[in-house]
Parts: structure tokens; sequence; C-alpha cells
């Protein structure tokens, strides 16, 4: 079994239990195990790419303000140093967190998740 096959495994059980955590269970029936078919349903979507990305802060400032930036201008955020980020999935947020520096590489580090339960009330 190859490593693609282990996480794609992972992903499958891992969104079946999420899946039951927000209330859809009548929809998977624990008594049964995922059948092949269902399995390479899921997989078609799992290999479906997103944009994940995390936002630092926002402004809104007008065009003629826009067009008078330069190098070395500086442009207010609506944040306060210090503040998490917000981590976007397809324009969507999914978290919060902390920048970090890893072998001189940045990075993210989750510190609150937002609930499917809360994701799912924004869509409505």
């Amino acid at each position: 079994m190859s490593t693609d096959d282990d996480w794609a495994a992972a992903m499958a059980e891992q969104a079946l239990e999420e899946a039951n955590a927000v209330g859809l269970d009548e929809l998977v029936d624990d008594s049964q195990p995922i059948s092949k078919a269902e399995a390479a349903k899921l997989d078609t979507i799992l290999d479906i790419p997103v944009t994940i990305s995390m936002e630092v802060g926002r402004s809104f400032i007008s065009i003629r303000n826009l067009l008078q930036l330069n190098q070395g201008s500086v442009v207010e955020l609506d944040r306060v140093a210090g503040e998490p980020l917000d981590v976007m999935v397809n324009g969507t947020l999914i978290a919060h967190g902390e920048v970090v520096v890893v072998n001189d590489k940045f990075g993210i580090r989750l510190t609150d998740v937002i609930s499917q339960t809360e994701r799912i009330k924004k869509l409505k």
C-alpha cells in the first residue's frame, strides 16, 4: 500500500468522523464499512485543488491613495499587532493562526479552528 493510499484512507476516515460530528450521522451508516465504489467517489474529490491563504488584515483605500503608494509606503490594516491571522480556504474562514518560521521558511500554526457547524451556519 502506497503513502498516497494511506493518506486517502486517513482522509476518508476523518471525513466520516467529521460528518458525524456535525449531526449528519443519518447520512452515514456506521454498521457497514465504506464500499469500494464509495471510496472511489471520495477519492475523486480528494484531489481537487483548493486555494489556502493567510490574511494579515485588510484596508480600504481610494484609487487616488492607491496610485500614490510607492516603495516605503505604509498601509494601515484593520488588525492590531499580535492579533491572529485568518486562514482562508477558497475565501472561507476556517481557522486562526500565528506566523512561525521553520528552517528559514514561513508557516502558520493554527491556534483556533472554526468548527464545521459554524462554517455551515455561515453558508446559510
